[in-house]
């Protein structure tokens, strides 16, 4: 059993909280927000996702998970502390948003002791790893040491636990022998079921989360533009799809014509992506038309409501089924 610290109360830090419990470990979940820590230690869950709820009860009660403010003791006692707050997308720029990151980094490395694993849990931009360990170094005293590792997660919700508990993939990036130990005997309870685990580079591993998205996100885009040829020529959107799904190279999955992707990673996950590389002189195009075409399904959609209702919808009452962007959460980004 190891001892471990996630930083964040939120959607990933709960189910990682609640999944690491499941595989033996012990875990602190950290959250500098009062209430919610209240509401946890009070056994109410400030979010819904299936199965959530009982697994961290369940965790609770075998003594293997506690709900914390403290910084302090959480980081100091931890084999390996997880980071797993939001990066939303900046106002400005829609680039992913580091600041709760580096508030995050800078806290491990004022109280950590002796040899820790840092991992990056939370979506983040390649090199983030970098800024990490930059802060640690800063922030810390002389006698700790630390790797930084990209662990990205791949939870949908509404099936979040089970994703967890039984992934496509385990992503680890790390340079390190020693972190690369650690990480795999965190995950030993996965690989001992034949759960593929990848090693790879850091920044491998943070592009491999941002890939994925904007890999889905482009199948998406690419689906409604195909709607729009089949209304045209009077064709079966939903045969297209099956017809084209069934190709093993293709698939099924994320060809499902609607108002465009939305919810609270694809466009920030894609834009940021977008960004990054941007200013990194090597701008990807194909992510940047996704992302054009995706605000304008959406816009086109409001159209399409207006011209049902005869052209005009001033003072007419439109009824909305369905405030989340999917099954199964309360998620309304």
């Amino acid at each position: 059993m190891y001892r471990l610290t996630i930083i964040g109360a939120g959607y990933v830090g709960l189910v990682s909280s609640a999944c690491f419990c499941k595989f033996g470990h012990s875990v602190t979940c950290v959250d500098m927000n009062l209430e919610k820590i209240a509401m946890l230690k009070n056994g109410k869950v400030p979010i819904y996702e299936p199965g959530l709820s009982p697994l961290l009860q369940e965790g609770v009660q075998k003594g293997q998970l506690f709900f914390s403010t403290d910084m302090t003791a959480a980081v100091r006692n931890a084999d390996a502390v997880f980071i797993a707050v939001g990066t939303p997308p900046h106002a400005d720029t829609g680039q992913a948003d580091l600041q709760y990151v580096r508030a995050a980094a800078k806290q491990i490395g004022t109280h950590m002791t002796g040899y820790t694993v840092v991992v990056n849990k939370s979506t983040v931009p390649i090199g983030t790893a970098n800024i990490v360990a930059d802060i640690l170094q800063q922030s810390s005293c002389g006698e700790a040491s630390f790797d930084v590792v990209s662990n990205p997660e791949f939870l949908r919700e509404g099936m979040a636990i089970q994703d967890f508990c039984q992934p496509d993939r385990i992503i680890i990036g790390t340079e390190s022998a020693k972190a690369r130990a650690l990480m795999g005997a965190l995950y030993k309870h996965l690989a001992d079921q034949g759960y593929p685990m990848m090693f790879t580079e850091v920044a491998s591993a943070e592009l491999t989360k941002y890939a994925a998205n904007a890999f889905l996100a482009t199948k998406i885009a690419f689906i409604n533009e195909i709607a729009d040829l089949c209304e045209f020529f009077d064709g079966d959107i939903n045969q297209v799809a099956d017809g084209i799904g069934i190709d093993k190279r293709i698939g099924r999955h994320f060809l499902n014509a609607g108002p465009g992707y939305g919810g609270s990673c694809l466009p920030k996950d894609t834009m940021a992506l977008a960004m990054t590389a941007q200013e990194a002189g090597h701008p990807v195009r194909i992510i940047e038309s996704v992302i054009n075409a995706n605000a304008m399904r959406k816009k086109a959609m409001a159209s399409k409501v207006i011209m049902a209702m005869g052209g005009d919808v001033v003072g007419k009452k439109i009824g909305i089924l369905g405030v989340t962007f999917k099954a199964n959460t309360d998620d309304v980004r």
